[in-house]
């Protein structure tokens, strides 16, 4: 019987159904102890389908194993994966102390055996948290040379993954690009070890969405759904992988299709660190729609569960409370968050939001600072997201000016850009600006055009609060022509003579605060007014005011 178990655990690793190896070689163990061939089976399978625990067992059992042999290298390669996999799991003692019993396993074999290359990753790692990216690009290179004497070809694709993220996050972003490039050629290839693949494929998908290199990602989130669809068993990169293609989806305007591998990555929460990972990205995502779709409670119930797991919520969370009404609290916590961010990579995602919310709430001086900044990272970093995320921000500062046939510029740049990136709502949103833009300058029939494209689109999303926050139909053509103001506008110009705030307009008119805010922006804009005393008055003066109440006053 054991024997059998054991040739269906093998067969079942060749074929790589990993679930069922697990289960046919650990029933052979318990009958009769593996070998080490079939203990370093155990342990990958082990890996493979999530069993952290039982993989470190074994492991430990092949480390004695190769030493009672005489085997010293494979036993320090047993102890570097010991450690490397004890860290990555948050048990840095175990971790620490397994690495350095493989440090001293390896002084005593020859310099540039392949363990003395894999025992440089831990220290990349470290100067890469402490930005020492130099530092880390240089061992990087040592351990590619070692991996290329060795030939060990996961040591040499690993070397290169870590080599390109420390220059992607120095800003030296084609030759980053190149290097992982180079990485992903021998994971496609099929060149490397099952455990090595998987780690590839994430680490260099995460540093593609770290700059916002959007092709990319598309195409290596393709390349991993396929190595995963092709594994059904494979428990361990399958969660990443939903977590990173319901972002991708999400970007593509396929909502529906986001929410459901969104909602597959949430399952394996608890298996490990990366299971938690991409369980908060996967409940970051779900709450991403949800705001979109104008799902608000189930949106803030998506945003507190992938907080929970550690994900930070924002910028989605700051936006949810924009469309909420609740603004300021919005805008603490944007600011809260982009001052704490310590390096370029991390401000990337947060800049083209907060100057949106900076806009809301007139602090345009600060809106120009941050977009100069989302500028300086979108020229270093150069990718298209960003440049078209830069000149998005700087249209709708432009606007936000009444500066509008500047803002027609940038933001025609933007829509380009988002529409060439196949980045449909993005570039409904431009359009809906550039009709704003139109209709300040009085060229209506391209307004009402814009309008009506970007309304199409919502619809098509059901992007329900995009389409509350656009003006009726005809509004842009409805303007009059002596002072440009839509009816919507009038009818705002109305309330705001009575002396409401925006909030109880908002209301009465069952409106979005932030829609108010745009219609009250364009009335100032239009009439060329700093204030709502003189909008009132500019009213009273041209006989405006079609209120009763308000006449009466």
């Amino acid at each position: 019987m054991s024997s059998e178990l054991l040739a269906q655990g093998r067969a079942s690793y060749d074929r790589r159904d990993w679930g069922d190896a697990w289960s046919s070689l650990s029933q052979a163990d318990a009958a009769s102890p593996l070998g080490i061939d079939d203990l370093v089976r155990l342990a990958w399978a082990a890996t493979l389908v999530g069993r952290d625990e039982a993989m470190l067992a074994v492991l430990e059992r092949l480390y004695q194993a190769h030493l009672d042999a005489g085997q010293e290298l494979d036993a320090a390669r047993d102890a570097f994966w010991l450690g490397f996999r004890l860290s990555a799991l948050g048990e840095r003692g175990r971790g620490t102390a397994w690495l350095a019993r493989a440090e001293r396993l390896v002084e005593n074999l020859p310099e540039h055996c392949a363990v003395a290359g894999y025992l440089l990753l831990p220290k990349i790692q470290q100067h890469l948290m402490k930005r020492e990216f130099d530092a880390a690009a240089e061992l990087a290179g040592r351990a590619a040379s070692i991996g290329e004497k060795c030939r060990e070809r996961d040591l040499l694709a690993l070397a290169r993954n870590v080599h390109g993220r420390a220059l992607l996050r120095a800003g030296r972003i084609a030759p980053g690009l190149a290097l992982l490039d180079e990485a992903m050629l021998a994971v496609t290839s099929g060149e490397l070890s099952p455990m090595v693949t998987g780690m590839i494929y994430c680490n260099v998908i995460a540093g593609c969405q770290q700059i916002h290199a959007v092709e990319r990602s598309r195409e290596w989130t393709d390349a991993l759904t396929d190595w995963c669809d092709a594994q059904p068993q494979l428990i361990k990169f399958t969660a990443a992988c939903l977590a990173l293609r319901a972002e991708i989806l999400q970007f593509s305007g396929e909502w529906a299709a986001a929410a459901v591998e969104a909602d597959r990555a949430t399952v394996h929460s608890e298996a490990s660190p990366g299971a938690r990972e991409a369980a908060a990205n996967g409940h970051y995502q779900i709450g991403e729609i949800h705001r979109l779709r104008g799902d608000y409670d189930a949106a803030d119930a998506a945003y507190l569960r992938a907080s929970g797991l550690g994900r930070e919520p924002q910028p989605g969370l700051a936006l949810l409370r924009v469309a909420q009404g609740q603004r300021e609290a919005a805008l603490a916590a944007i600011r809260r968050v982009v001052g704490a961010a310590t390096e370029p990579l991390q401000k990337i995602s947060l800049l083209h939001p907060y100057v949106e919310m900076l806009i809301g709430a007139q602090a345009f001086d600060d809106a120009e600072a941050a977009c100069a900044e989302l500028e300086e990272l979108a020229a270093l970093f150069g990718t298209a997201v960003l440049l078209a995320s830069a000149s998005h921000a700087r249209g709708l500062c432009l606007l936000a000016r009444g500066r509008h046939a500047e803002a027609m510029g940038a933001l025609s740049k933007a829509f380009s850009a988002w529409r060439e990136l196949n980045a449909p709502f993005m570039a409904a949103r431009v359009r809906v600006q550039l009709a704003r833009a139109c209709t300040a300058l009085g060229d209506h029939d391209t307004a009402r055009l814009e309008q009506q494209a970007a309304r199409a689109v919502f619809q098509t999303l059901g992007a329900r609060p995009a389409l509350a926050e656009l003006p009726e139909a005809d509004a842009a053509a409805g303007a009059d022509a002596r002072h440009g103001l839509t009816a919507r506008e009038l009818e705002v110009l109305n309330l705001v003579a009575t002396g409401k705030t925006n909030k109880l307009i908002a209301r009465e008119l069952t409106l979005s605060e932030k829609t108010v805010d745009r219609h009250v922006s364009n009335i100032f804009s239009k009439l060329d007014l700093a204030s709502r005393a003189a909008a009132t008055a500019y009213a009273y003066q041209n006989g405006l005011l079609t209120s009763p109440a308000t006449k009466a006053r």
